[in-house]
């Protein structure tokens, strides 16, 4: 019986021993963030619609986007009174 777990404990030296000379490569980078992410940060969808709607910080909290309201309409110029009527 002793020869059987004394085989058993030098097989798995033998294979986990080939793990031990397994080189380290150097990590990659992290890929580039998308358009307008936040890099450290979790994209939030609430409401569900397919559109992230704001971003979960590292501390947990979640932050909507704010969208800053559309510019004034350009104002028309008044008709002028002279042409082929005027």
């Amino acid at each position: 019986m002793n020869r059987k777990y004394l085989a058993v404990a030098m097989a798995g030296t033998f294979v986990l021993g080939a793990c031990e000379t397994y080189d380290d490569e150097p990590m990659m980078p992290p890929p580039p963030v998308g358009v307008g992410a936040i890099a450290g940060t979790v994209a939030a969808d609430r409401d569900g619609d397919g559109v992230v709607d704001g971003y979960y910080g590292a501390d947990g909290v979640y932050r909507a986007f704010v969208i800053p309201p559309p510019p004034p309409c350009p104002t028309m110029p008044p008709p002028s009174t002279s042409g082929e009527r005027g």
